[in-house]
């Protein structure tokens, strides 16, 4: 299925075989949608292509369809994929990317310029359930990182850095959002403080979500949890593997 998911999204499909055996040299290979979006996938960024564009990790399981130029809302951009899938599947879309990882941010920016007549706007902050700074741990040695996390230096090698943060009460206001079609996330444990401490009002004002749910060191910081917790909120929950 995964195969066939990429002859469909990518036109220039023959470029992902050619890098993925060693046919073709090329570092970042640059994809091309077949609604003419671009993608510039470093080649330490080509798992997570896969994820996005191959196996549709975040449609996987959503229970209502997407509207016509929909608001999305992706938390934990990292290089830009996933919003570069949702203006290419969902035309006239609004998105709103954040990213905190100055590297990954920059890839994002430059996917974002490549697409300048589709509506992708990028914050360099991370989304949490205050605002100000939060600590983030990181590798030292990655020149992308996609498992930055706010539980602390997992390998001694790795790096602690001060981001700025903001709530999801607060994207809403900032951009001026009624409502949003979709939320999608994949925040390496932050997802806990920002959905836990989102009041209820602004909760129900999001259709759908995709979170990619990470392990925590809590006792409410598990998938369980979080799925009775959305389940009390009003959602419908679906479960696969470690996404909701």
């Amino acid at each position: 299925m995964k195969y066939l998911h990429l002859f469909r999204n990518i036109s220039n499909w023959s470029l992902y075989l050619a890098v993925k055996f060693s046919l073709a040299s090329v570092d970042p290979p640059l994809f091309r949608t077949r609604t003419n979006i671009f993608i510039e996938a470093p080649r330490r960024l080509l798992h997570e292509f896969k994820e996005i564009f191959m196996e549709e990790c975040y449609m996987r399981g959503l229970g209502l369809d997407i509207r016509d130029s929909p608001t999305i809302i992706d938390i934990g951009a990292n290089a830009g994929f996933f919003s570069l899938f949702a203006a290419s599947r969902f035309p006239g879309a609004r998105i709103f990317s954040y990213e905190p990882i100055e590297s990954n941010f920059r890839q994002l920016q430059r996917n974002r310029d490549l697409n300048r007549s589709y509506s992708i706007s990028c914050f360099p902050k991370a989304v949490f359930g205050h605002n100000g700074k939060i600590s983030i741990s990181l590798s030292s040695k990655d020149a992308f990182t996609t498992s930055a996390t706010i539980l602390g230096k997992l390998h001694k090698e790795d790096i602690t850095i001060q981001v700025f943060c903001i709530t999801l009460p607060e994207i809403f206001e900032e951009n001026n959002l009624a409502q949003r079609d979709m939320l999608k996330m994949d925040c390496e444990d932050a997802e806990y403080s920002i959905l836990y401490n989102c009041p209820a009002d602004y909760l129900e004002r999001i259709a759908q979500m995709a979170i990619e749910v990470h392990q925590g060191s809590g006792s409410e910081q598990n998938i369980e949890a979080l799925e009775d917790y959305l389940s009390e909120s009003g959602f419908q929950i679906r479960k696969h593997a470690h996404m909701l």
